[in-house]
């Protein structure tokens, strides 16, 4: 009888140990079937390797073939850059796509919008005997287009990218912003950036409406003031009414020699614009004053003159690497 009892409750020990291991099998089989094997988690990992910098490991995950275009956002600090404006992020339950598919959609706030993007999932066999495997269906990485006016090169996402003819095609990863922006020490451009939700891309082209720096105007307003000094300074000490410069003085009356004297009172104000694949500076606009004595031929009077005159003039304008150079086109 004791024997039979002692049976009883090793069986009872060994049915309940049976049972704890099934039930801890169950959990097991659920959390690795809600995780692991589960189509959202190839999503997470593609998520974190956008907001990793790692291409490789992205592009490996999203099956994605890269199209002919420039590569420079595809890895490193311009992925990174891309994705770091991404925020609450949201995966959601996947929903059936047909046969051996399924979409899961993420929910996320990108640089302060609310935005929506599905990957398309689909089962390519199983692991570890019956757990289901997911990946992305194949695709093709989106791009987008940049151009930037009178330049070859500008930044995008923080990184100098070349822009052969003042435009490129860039390869990019979904979701991420990507912020294109010019600043030179004589040219820039202000940013502006596109938000690429989806795999077919579909936004307007980056256009950097690139302008002159204060730095550029200041160099050419330097170089035309120094030019027109010059000049009235010339005329004066030739002691010329009418000199090799964009201001004259016409009179019939005689003047009395080494009583010339020119200054200029309004410098042109400075205007920089494209045009033709180059840049031009606006025709320019001053005033300058005559001063002298001057006598009348039918009087005999010596009187005093003191004569603002209007001039204008144009020029060519020449930057090469930090030299910049301003030529004065005078027709005479």
């Amino acid at each position: 009888m004791q024997l039979s009892q002692a049976f009883v409750k090793t069986a009872a020990g060994w049915l309940l140990g049976l049972m704890l291991a099934a039930a801890g099998a169950i959990v097991c089989i659920n959390l690795v079937s809600s995780s692991v094997a589960s189509p959202q988690q190839p999503v997470k990992e593609y998520l974190q390797a956008l907001q990793d910098g790692d291409g490789e490991e992205a592009l490996g995950l999203l099956r994605a073939k890269v199209p002919s275009a420039n590569a420079a956002m595809l890895d490193g600090t311009a992925l990174q850059t891309a994705a770091s404006r991404m925020s609450d992020v949201k995966v959601g339950n996947p929903e059936s796509r047909g046969s051996s598919r399924v979409s899961v959609p993420v929910d996320y706030t990108l640089d302060g919008s609310r935005l929506h993007t599905e990957f398309l999932m689909e089962r390519t066999g199983t692991q570890w005997l019956f757990f289901a495997k997911w990946a992305f269906v194949p695709t093709t990485l989106p791009t987008i287009d940049v151009t930037v006016v009178n330049s070859s090169e500008a930044t995008l996402n923080g990184v100098p990218v070349n822009m052969p003819n003042g435009r490129n095609t860039f390869a990019v990863f979904f979701p991420g912003k990507y912020e294109a922006s010019l600043n030179g020490t004589y040219f820039e451009a202000p940013a502006t950036s596109a938000l690429v939700a989806t795999r077919d891309g579909g936004q307007a082209p980056l256009n950097l409406q690139t302008r002159s720096t204060k730095a550029m105007n200041d160099a050419v307003a330097g170089k035309v003031r120094e030019f027109l000094d010059t000049c009235a300074a010339q005329a004066t000490e030739q002691q010329r009414l009418q000199p090799d410069c964009p201001f004259y003085h016409v009179s019939n009356a005689r003047v009395v020699d080494g009583t010339i004297k020119w200054a200029i009172t309004e410098y042109p104000k400075i205007t920089i614009e494209p045009f033709g694949g180059k840049w031009v500076v606006a025709p320019l606009n001053g005033k300058a004053t005559l001063t002298a004595r001057e006598v009348n031929l039918f009087t005999g009077l010596v009187n005093d003159l003191n004569v603002e005159h209007d001039f204008s003039f144009t020029t060519q304008l020449d930057v090469s690497g930090d030299t910049v150079t301003v030529t004065p086109l005078l027709a005479f």
